[in-house]
């Protein structure tokens, strides 16, 4: 079978997409808008770039009913700040709780019963309840694609302080079975990190 997106519509190129495109990890994002309101939403376009300096990208897509821009990204032009916070399964329920499309003034923290708390670095605070969040200025924002439904942004963000939980950091290393994170599928479904397989890569020769 061979699709060209050019004659699908959005939500079947959408769903293609985000079908095949498994398992995605999660940003958790908490942002604060200019005129201090809190904001948390789930991105599951996401990944790291490079660690020198260390720097994250993840996508926020246009709505897709009409277009227009949504508020973690609004917030991150105004301020150039945000925390990203890694998604543990004990609250997953919560980060689905935010997902809904809310007006600007809703504050998500008080949707999800997540608790907020003050970052260092950064006025956005993060998701107490996260094991690993990364408090993060704005690299720079890319657009992509079309103005209006379906198109998106890549914000890349340089992470300027890393806050780990005790339980789930060891002699350098992330403890993955304490972590517990989940990662996005299609639909409505997630996958856990609970089966694991080994292949050991081959040392190029010299």
């Amino acid at each position: 079978m061979i699709l060209d997106p050019k004659e699908l519509s959005l939500q079947e190129t959408y769903k293609l997409m985000i079908g095949s495109i498994v398992p995605r990890p999660i940003a958790f994002v908490s942002t604060i808008s200019k005129d201090g309101l809190e904001n948390l939403a789930p991105f599951s376009y996401f990944n790291g770039i490079c660690s020198n300096p260390p720097s994250i990208m993840f996508c926020p897509g246009r709505r897709g009913y009409d277009g227009k821009t949504k508020d973690t990204l609004n917030n991150i032009r105004d301020t150039e700040e945000f925390a990203l916070n890694i998604v543990s399964e004990d609250f997953a329920e919560q980060m689905v709780a935010t997902a809904t499309d809310f007006e600007p003034d809703v504050n998500e923290f008080d949707v999800s019963g997540l608790t907020p708390e003050p970052c260092q670095e950064i006025a956005p605070p993060r998701v107490a309840e996260a094991k690993i969040s990364y408090e993060c200025t704005l690299n720079q924002i890319v657009p992509v694609g079309n103005e209006g439904p379906g198109g998106g942004f890549v914000i890349i963000g340089t992470i300027v302080l890393f806050h780990i939980d005790d339980d789930v950091y060891k002699d350098g290393y992330i403890n993955i079975e304490k972590l517990r994170p989940i990662g996005r599928l299609a639909g409505n479904q997630y996958t856990r990190t609970t089966d694991k397989f080994e292949i050991i890569r081959k040392i190029k020769p010299e």
